[in-house]
């Protein structure tokens, strides 16, 4: 159950990074089962942009999107990593470069060894790519991080950065305690995005959602998504 002011807000959150604004072109590639396209979808919207909805038969085209991209001059691309993989050859055999602002990556683990072929091709400033890491109960996004070329020659898989400024994360061990530096633990995510919980489902609700013990403000109730 995620209410209306989550996804405002994450808008809000984002907006320093990003400078979303009307004179953007979203393409609303993914099925609205998949939380994605409540980001793509209401990106558009909050924005007031314009928002072109992908046909299932082109989604599945990498030719016949890529020509969309270029049709419509959609800025900003959202994709799992796996779909901008199939686009990556078509994008760099064209002659003609895309108009876009921002490739976002979300829905999976991100092997940025993949994108050598397009930092080859198009540089890693324009457009800018960024990973996003998220969960549905935490409202689709809760980190940030811009990708460059000089992640190539790093260690890290799938660098997810920072987290969205109105959220907080924990890294804890089994007994909720802050995990050490270079121990395993298990990421807790609390604060503005947090779902109210699972409907009709409130042992899966008080499993996944459990208090936060590092609420410091005082009034108690905070909850941290596990």
């Amino acid at each position: 159950l995620l209410p209306h002011h989550n996804v405002m807000r994450l808008f809000r959150a984002t907006q320093d990074w990003y400078q979303f604004d009307a004179c953007d072109v979203w393409s609303v590639f993914h099925s609205y089962a998949f939380d994605f396209s409540v980001w793509e979808l209401f990106g558009a919207l909050v924005h007031g942009a314009k928002a072109v909805v992908v046909p299932k038969e082109v989604a599945r085209s990498p030719e016949d999107f890529h020509a969309l991209l270029l049709r419509e001059k959609v800025t900003v691309l959202n994709q799992t990593p796996s779909a901008f993989k199939q686009l990556i050859p078509v994008a760099v055999g064209k002659a003609q470069p895309l108009p876009l602002r921002y490739v976002i990556f979300g829905g999976e683990a991100l092997d940025v060894g993949s994108l050598e072929p397009w930092f080859e091709a198009f540089g890693d400033r324009q457009p800018q790519l960024v990973n996003m890491y998220g969960i549905t109960e935490t409202t689709v996004h809760v980190t940030y991080r811009p990708i460059s070329r000089e992640d190539l020659d790093k260690e890290a898989v799938s660098p997810i950065g920072e987290v969205i400024p109105d959220l907080s994360w924990y890294l804890l061990d089994g007994n909720l305690g802050v995990a050490m530096p270079g121990s395993h633990g298990e990421l807790h995510v609390g604060c503005a995005g947090l779902a109210r919980g699972y409907h009709q489902r409130p042992a899966l609700t008080a499993e996944r959602f459990i208090p936060d013990p590092f609420d410091d403000r005082g009034q108690g109730g905070g909850r941290l998504y596990r």
